[in-house]
């Protein structure tokens, strides 16, 4: 039943509109509303929560509606705050933490695949 589920809610959540997004999180929840009752009520309650994503540009959905983004992240900052170890003080750790996110932030911004193009595409085409 997991994969099935699965299924159905991504296909909530490539859905183009918010108003199509809302009307397939209705059918699947009268899908299962008799057969899984406590099922439908957590869809209901929960699954609009994440509706969220729609106000984004179509562009950056896929990539900003799951947490992979600061998983990534948080693995980098413990990766390297892990190989120094003991820091001598607060403004240390806080200064490589800086560094580290400030280089992230650079090569999201600059590399060949920009994390997120936060320019539309007609400014694109003239840059």
């Amino acid at each position: 039943m997991r994969k099935t589920i699965a299924s159905q809610l991504r296909e909530i959540f490539n859905a183009l509109t918010l108003e199509l997004a809302e009307a397939l999180l209705r059918k699947l929840v009268s899908s299962y509303r008799k057969s899984a009752p406590e099922l439908a009520a957590w869809l209901e309650k929960n699954v609009p929560e994440s509706f969220t994503v729609f106000a984004l540009p179509q562009q950056h959905r896929l990539r900003l509606r799951t947490s992979n983004a600061a998983e990534r992240l948080n693995q980098e900052i413990k990766r390297r705050t892990r190989v120094a170890r003991i820091f001598p003080n607060p403004k240390s750790l806080l200064r490589l933490v800086t560094a580290l996110l400030a280089d992230i932030s650079d090569d999201w911004e600059t590399s060949r695949t920009i994390y997120l193009n936060m320019n539309p595409p007609s400014a694109r085409q003239t840059a």
